[in-house]
Formats: structure tokens, C-alpha cells, sequence
């Protein structure tokens, strides 16, 4: 894998994140669409999302930085793949979640250490199960759910492309060229 195509495949994760995350404050600013608590957890993923396909693209990292920065995004995109899920699930059954209220985030971090904030943020409540846009007949939490798949399948794909150019490369002491009998 060339440096290159490396380099522009995190800086078209970055860029898709950007876009996607200044999509998202655009909802909440300009329309005025409230965030609920597991769309707060989405928007801290797709920001570690941009953070480490930004910090790569301009690193421009080797054969082990690629390993490290690949991890990290499938890291960041598997968390937002599980919070986009778990509203996705919240919303096509929201009458589960109905007697659930869960308070503000505010309150849940100031009040709870992390681990117990994120995990009652998880759970879901009134405001998660409520779908308040559409586009394309999909909802906010389904089209980040797409996104986070996608990113997925790139980070997968890019580490399987790594594993299978290390198995392919010589032992030490063979050449990397195969001797032609002719020469």
C-alpha cells in the first residue's frame, strides 16, 4: 500500500467526518433540533473519528503507524456504530423505552462517575426514542449508523490489505525477487 493512497483514504475519512459532524451542528444551531443523550455519544465518536483520520492524513504514517491509526479508526467507528444501533433499536420500538426517562447529560457527569453515566446514557429514554427528521425516509441515528458501517468496512478492509501485504512480503535472507533462469 502506497503512501499516497493511504494518505487520501484518511483524508476522505476525515473529510466525510467533517462534513457529517458540521451536518450534525448545523441540525442542532440552525434548525434547532435537540440532541439527545446517544446523539451526544455518536458526535464524541465522529469527533475521535476526525481527530485520528485528520492526525493521519497528515502524519502520513508507515507500515506500523498505518496498524496503529487503522486500529483507531475502526476503534472510533465501532463505538459509534454500537450508540447509532442502539437508538436505531430504541426508535423502532420506542414504547419499551417510554417509562425510562433519563436526565440531562449534564446532570448524568456531574452527578455519577463516567462508566455510570455512559451506561444510563446507553439505556436510552423518552427523548432518543423520538424521531424529529428525515431524510430520504431515514432517520438522523440511521444515516450515522450507515456512516459508521461504512467507515467500518474501510478501516477492516485497509488492516486485512496490511496483514495480507505483510504475509506476502520475503522471510529475511530470501530475496524479494524471484531468479529468473535465464539471468
Amino acid at each position: 500500500m502506497s503512501l499516497a493512497c493511504s494518505r487520501s483514504l484518511f483524508f476522505m475519512a476525515f473529510t466525510a467526518g467533517a462534513f457529517a459532524l458540521g451536518a450534525s451542528y448545523y441540525l442542532e444551531y440552525a434548525v434547532g433540533l435537540t440532541p439527545c443523550s446517544l446523539c451526544l455519544v455518536q458526535r464524541l465518536f465522529l469527533t475521535l473519528l476526525c481527530v485520528v483520520s485528520g492526525l493521519a492524513a497528515v502524519h502520513g504514517p508507515k507500515r506500523v503507524g498505518l496498524w496503529f491509526y487503522w486500529l483507531l479508526t475502526l476503534g472510533a467507528s465501532l463505538g459509534g456504530t454500537t450508540a447509532a444501533w442502539r437508538q436505531v433499536l430504541i426508535q423502532s420500538d420506542p414504547m419499551l423505552h417510554l417509562l425510562n426517562c433519563s436526565p440531562a447529560p449534564e446532570a448524568l457527569f456531574s452527578g455519577l462517575p463516567w462508566i455510570c453515566a455512559l451506561q444510563t446514557m446507553f439505556s436510552g429514554g423518552t427523548d432518543c426514542a423520538e424521531i424529529s427528521w428525515t431524510l430520504f425516509d431515514l432517520s438522523i441515528p440511521e444515516w450515522s449508523l450507515l456512516f459508521f458501517v461504512a467507515v467500518s468496512i474501510l478501516a477492516v478492509y485497509q488492516l486485512l490489505r496490511l496483514v495480507w501485504s505483510a504475509l506476502q512480503r520475503p522471510l529475511s535472507g530470501q530475496a524479494s525477487h524471484p531468479v529468473l533462469l535465464r539471468d
